[in-house]
């Protein structure tokens, strides 16, 4: 091992452990929580945290010990099997992440309507057509046994055979797979959220109205509270926005550099450099740890139920009610409540 390769192990254990950790906190609020469980993004949070907890102790440990060994870690049978899940567990996440776009989507657009355009029922069969689409894609893969141990990625993985005719067979699957996973969930991220941040913005630009025909009426009110008025109206435009680069940045920059590098590898005369390779799975494994913080953890819902939990465990209260309650930071969380 190198310098690099040894910063990229320690950089896959911290990953792991941020993300084993974060994901089963959120399977706890759903399994704590009747209202979480009642609601319908709880399904597609469950099964994103579900798959990524999968990636977190078959996967990850599979690349570490294929950059510390520089070689296949674990028998044949046993690397067709985490290339298969690695296949599987990859694109079930993407279009985890595509369901709930598409559920804040309805919630923001048409909320008079949610209850009967996003039902329970509904969330299952996104999630079964996930299912069904990774599965299909995965035993495809392993049936033409292009399930291998790569040492570009120092994990097992998809990976075609020597056979001229059977390389333009995996030349033509990966990039269908590609593009019904990772392009197409990106289009639906890419729509549903753009969608949203209009609404969000239209309504925020309604309570600006609002509060600046109160602050023209309130002629005689200090400048500093006009100050702060003003001020939390800048910082509404700014958090719709920002929750929504998170959003889809985020999915952009840990899921991109590695399907363009498997796309490009795809070409005879690219040779892809095995530090890239690593780097690129690296950023597809942070993805794990950061989706538990970007849909679940950092909500106040989950907050409440995480706090309820360790206040039963320790028996006392640590969620002391807050003097600080005003309807101006009502306002502020009213036009992003559904984005978050």
């Amino acid at each position: 091992m190198d310098f690099a390769e040894i910063i990229f192990a320690l950089f896959i254990v911290v990953v792991a452990v941020v993300s084993l950790l974060s994901n089963l906190l959120v399977l706890l609020c759903f399994v704590h929580s009747t209202e979480i469980r009642r609601q319908v993004p709880g399904v597609f949070t469950m099964n994103l945290s579900f798959c990524n907890i999968l990636i977190t102790v078959l996967n990850m440990p599979a690349t570490l010990l294929g950059i510390i060994r520089n070689q296949q870690p674990f028998g044949d049978c046993i690397c067709h099997t985490v290339s298969f899940l690695e296949t599987f567990l990859t694109a079930n996440t993407m279009l985890s992440m595509a369901a709930l776009s598409i559920d804040r989507w309805i919630a923001v657009v048409f909320p008079l309507s949610y209850s009967t355009k996003m039902r329970y029922k509904d969330a299952l069969i996104m999630v079964c057509y996930s299912w069904l689409h990774s599965f299909t894609f995965s035993l495809t893969a392993l049936l033409f046994s292009w399930v291998d141990y790569s040492d570009v990625y120092a994990s097992c993985t998809l990976r075609p055979s020597e056979e001229g005719s059977d390389r333009i067979k995996f030349t033509i699957f990966t990039v269908v797979f590609h593009a019904t996973s990772f392009m197409l969930s990106l289009l639906i991220l890419c729509f549903t959220y753009l969608k949203v941040l209009k609404v969000a913005r239209f309504h925020c630009k309604r309570i600006d109205i609002i509060t600046m025909q109160t602050l023209f009426l309130l002629v005689d009110i200090h400048p500093s509270v006009k100050q702060r008025c003003l001020a939390e109206q800048k910082r509404r435009k700014q958090r719709a926005t920002k929750k929504i680069s998170i959003f889809i940045g985020s999915f952009i920059i840990c899921f991109a550099p590695y399907v363009i590098t498997r796309l490009a590898e795809l070409l005879p005369f690219v040779d892809i450099n095995r530090h890239w390779g690593i780097i690129s799975k690296c950023l597809t494994y942070s993805k794990a740890a950061s989706d538990p913080f970007a849909y679940s953890l950092l909500r106040q819902q989950y907050k409440k139920v995480l706090v309820t939990v360790v206040n039963r465990l320790l028996r006392r209260d640590l969620y002391p009610s807050s003097g600080h309650n005003s309807s101006l930071d009502t306002e502020n969380d009213y036009c992003l409540q559904r984005i978050s």
